[in-house]
């Protein structure tokens, strides 16, 4: 009797030292499947409304899409990391050769292109939008949520998207900055009301999904 309540005494201290395993085993599982599946449906999201016909404005090539909608709204709805992911993953599958940017071009000839600077800001543009959804879905519901998701939807827009698509404009085109700029002054208006579409369907998305910017 003596030795098995010994033995048993013995075992306990092994069996508390197992506890920690289980943490490891979650914190060494970056993603999900589901997550994965996210990332790779808001990439494929990108690349479909890119295929919508552009409207060419100016003499420069760089069309009116609806991609910037679409990664706002990838940004809003995932958060910043995924978000991040999804829009870089359309990028460098566009950027290898596949015919998934405006006017089904790709490869990398497109950074000797006006539009260069616009697609290198698409991930960046996803992240800022991410980060602002992170932040006001939390705390903030109807009508305030809205207005947080718009207003930082369009920030984040006015901080990534136009001034890496001017310089582009400005040294693949070989203008100055000053005429860059006037050049992306036509697409302003209607970065306002994609980023107004973009924060009515993350808002209807989060509505219908609550736990969607929860990576498990």
């Amino acid at each position: 009797m003596t030795s098995s309540a010994s033995a048993s005494t013995t075992e306990q201290p092994a069996s508390a030292g197992a506890h920690p395993a289980p943490a490891t085993g979650r914190t060494a599982s970056r993603f999900t499947s589901t997550d994965i599946a996210l990332i790779a449906v808001f990439a494929a999201l990108i690349a479909g409304f890119a295929m919508t016909p552009p409207i060419p404005v100016g003499s420069l090539g760089v069309p009116i899409t609806l991609q910037t909608l679409v990664i706002g709204l990838t940004g809003l709805t995932l958060g910043p990391l995924r978000g991040f992911l999804a829009a870089l993953l359309y990028v460098v599958l566009g950027l290898i050769g596949l015919p998934i940017f405006a006017g089904f071009s790709g490869g990398l000839g497109v950074l000797a292109g006006p539009t260069a600077g616009y697609l290198i800001a698409f991930p960046i543009f996803a992240l800022l939008a991410g980060v602002v959804a992170g932040w006001a879905v939390k705390r903030l519901t109807g009508g305030k949520l809205w207005a947080v998701l718009f207003g930082g939807g369009l920030l984040a827009s006015f901080l990534s998207i136009h001034p890496l698509g001017i310089l582009g404009i400005s040294v693949n085109a070989g203008i100055p900055l000053s005429a860059a700029f006037l050049a992306d002054l036509p697409f302003w208006p209607g970065d306002v009301v994609k980023n107004l579409v973009a924060a009515s369907l993350a808002l209807l998305i989060h509505r219908a999904f609550p736990t969607i910017l929860v990576r498990r």
